[in-house]
């Protein structure tokens, strides 16, 4: 049985929570001892990068196996050469890895079983199951008929056994053409379900395969090698999505009709949906073929590469994916959600500096020139555990220019001509100046400090109501920071009537111009942190000493509320 689901309350009480329907499920196939054991698999097919909605799937397929003590496989279904490459099996292990699931050593292929498959294939064949059939995919889908119109049956369904074995056989050694000749299992062109009218299970195409090269040139159809597979591999619950669900009785059909001993279970749950996201593997291609972003582990791509890059970490991804649940019920989950989880996994574990975006120069004129105080400064304040850094302070500071107002409304707080604020872990400052070029716009701030306001020392005179942050100028070190938002937006279509792509243009924001204070220069890619006031933040891929890239992984604050 299942280890029971327990989480602990904010008064450190013991709440079991409910099971969700998979494990119901298996909890009665185990009493009435149809299986005796769990073993599930992900069984992706390479032909692109895994996104946060195949996460989903991994996270339940593996977890149910650790929660009965049973087995987890990673299986790769490459039953189509076509589409799929080596770059693409590569990505996906180093992906599952990366969100810290461990396979061990059951790591399969599905072109190892071509061999197995072929057999089964043969035996339907010798059992009056299966034919060769000679009308074109077109005609096929002719045959088939509709929703409400039943199929009629191909002139090739008669074929003896001998001819379908001799040309099936014909088909393995490469005599015919791709699309001249497929298998198809024989069932019921009536049969209400559409995919249960004869449907194809092998077909032509002189392909070289990423695994087995040129040894075959007949290839199995996904719902005939995916029962197949499970079944070889012992597994006894294949979850899959709901997209699978009208597949379930062809998935049964094949294991019933090569009679296998304790098939597997197929179960099926709702994918995953997410607001202002598109997952379908097929658009995010289009998006990286037509140079849309800047590859597969572009921050706005939903990859798992992507979220990585962008700054996730597979905690908040696994988190996430906890609290959007498991149900055969379609929903769409709040992208809110997603980021309240990095939020909560990052908040009281990194540091927090501080970082100008939008620079404005501030000379401190009854500062002396040339010198550097170092203060001390909390490296997350609400963790103390995480101790204090030094940070400089000097003549000349960068603050955010937004920090500033030369005719402030009444309730503006921070810097403006003849007032006071308090600069963070440092001094009041006052404005006395205002330096401007000759277009009119602002370009230096002349002010006054107090020296006996110095933060830590327990100053009791005057209030200021403002507090903002600053870097110096002299040890600054300056970044570029990459500000990205949703490449899709609400309901917004993928494309117009025309085929183009409608996404969001302004989805990145480059600010080359960014002042950071100089412990940024011992984080290394990957790295995250939090500027203060600006939001949760990673060290990008792209840096290096002389050139440091930064991107926003999200914003401090949101909407939504879990």
């Amino acid at each position: 049985m299942a280890k029971d689901n327990k989480i602990v309350t904010e008064n450190n009480e013991t709440e079991v929570v409910s099971k969700n329907f998979i494990e119901t499920f298996i909890d009665k196939d185990l009493e009435d001892g149809v299986y005796n054991t769990v073993h599930t698999r992900f069984p992706p097919e390479p032909n692109g990068y895994l996104h946060i909605g195949h996460a989903k799937a991994i996270c339940i397929n593996y977890n149910i196996a650790e929660k009965y003590n049973g087995l987890y496989n990673l299986r790769f279904d490459d039953t189509n050469p076509v589409k799929e490459d080596m770059e693409y099996v590569n990505s996906i292990i180093e992906d599952i890895k990366w969100l810290g699931f461990d396979w061990q050593d059951r790591l399969y292929y599905a072109s190892s079983y071509f061999d197995k498959t072929y057999e089964c294939a043969v035996k339907l064949i010798e059992k009056g199951k299966a034919y060769v059939c000679d009308l074109t995919a077109d005609e096929i889908r002719e045959y088939r008929g509709t929703l409400t119109e039943k199929g009629k049956n191909s002139p090739y369904r008669e074929r003896s056994i001998e001819e379908n074995l001799q040309l099936f056989e014909q088909m393995k050694n490469g005599e015919f053409k791709d699309g001249e000749k497929v298998l198809r299992a024989k069932i019921d062109m009536s049969s209400p379900n559409m995919n249960m009218r004869d449907p194809v299970i092998y077909r032509i195409a002189h392909v070289t395969h990423h695994m087995t090269g040129d040894k075959w040139c007949i290839y199995p159809m996904y719902d005939f090698a995916h029962p197949i597979e499970d079944a070889i591999e012992g597994i006894t619950h294949s979850l899959c999505s709901l997209e699978f669900e009208d597949h379930r009785p062809l998935y049964d059909w094949v294991l019933e009709q090569l009679e296998w001993k304790q098939p597997p279970r197929q179960i099926e749950f709702s994918k995953l949906f997410l607001t202002d996201t598109i997952l379908g593997k097929r658009k995010l291609i289009r998006l990286v073929k037509e140079g849309i972003v800047d590859g597969w582990d572009d921050p706005r791509m939903p990859t798992l590469c992507g979220l990585r890059r962008r700054g996730y970490t597979p905690e908040s991804i696994r988190r996430f994916m906890e609290l959007a649940g498991v149900s055969k019920s379609i929903s769409t989950v709040d992208y809110g959600m997603l980021e309240y989880c990095i939020r909560e996994d990052l908040k009281l574990t990194k540091p927090r500096l501080m970082a100008v975006l939008n620079p404005l120069k501030v000379v401190i004129t009854n500062y002396p020139e040339g010198q550097v105080e170092w203060l001390d400064a909390d490296n997350n304040q609400e963790n103390e555990e995480m101790g204090k850094r030094q940070i400089p302070f000097g003549r000349e500071i960068y603050i955010e220019r937004e920090d500033f107002m030369e005719e402030p409304p009444k309730k503006f707080f921070r810097l403006s001509p003849g007032k006071e604020v308090r600069l963070k872990y440092a001094y009041f400052i006052k404005c006395e100046e205002v330096i401007k070029d000759d277009n009119g716009e602002i370009i230096e701030l002349r002010c006054t400090y107090d020296p006996e306001t110095k933060s830590g020392t327990g100053f009791t005179g005057r209030k200021v109501k403002g507090t903002i942050h600053f870097v110096c100028a002299s040890t600054a070190q300056k970044a570029q920071v990459r500000i990205y938002d949703h490449l899709f937006k609400g309901d917004t279509k993928f494309e117009d009537e025309e085929g183009n792509i409608l996404y969001n243009k302004d989805s990145k924001e480059i600010l080359d111009n960014c002042f950071v204070e100089p412990a940024i220069k011992d984080m290394k890619p990957e790295d995250k942190l939090q500027f203060l006031r600006h939001g949760f933040f990673c060290v990008d891929k792209d840096s290096s000493e002389d050139n440091i890239v930064i991107n926003r992984i999200v914003s401090l604050r949101s909407s939504y509320r879990p």
